[in-house]
């Protein structure tokens, strides 16, 4: 039994991937709380989002993984703070932030 409550975890990472391409255009960046798309207005990581990701970490697929991973915290903490009774189920949120990265365990 724990007789005292454990801390809050900090924050995740800034959500500022992937950076604007071309430069003069309006990047693929979530807006928050809402984690919509600020370029095209879809849920984030949208299709180009997704895309520029890959292409920006394309030899470190881990740091992808890792950087989603904590976007997805922040995700769940921004969307159940503004829906709490109605927040998205935690799998379609793995799914969308963290299931589509290129970085898997090698089988055994």
């Amino acid at each position: 039994m724990i007789s005292q409550q454990l801390p809050q975890p900090g924050d995740g990472p800034a959500p500022d991937r992937p950076r604007a391409y071309p430069s003069h255009e309006k990047p693929h960046t979530p807006l928050r709380p809402m984690w919509c798309c600020r370029a095209c207005g879809h849920p984030w990581p949208c299709a180009m989002a997704r895309i520029l990701l890959k292409v920006e970490y394309d030899h470190n697929e881990i740091g992808l993984s890792i950087y989603l991973a904590g976007l997805f915290y922040e995700a769940t903490r921004d969307l159940y703070r503004l829906n709490p009774d109605d927040g998205p189920a935690p799998r379609t949120l793995f799914t969308r932030f963290v299931a589509w990265a290129p970085y898997r365990r090698p089988r055994p």
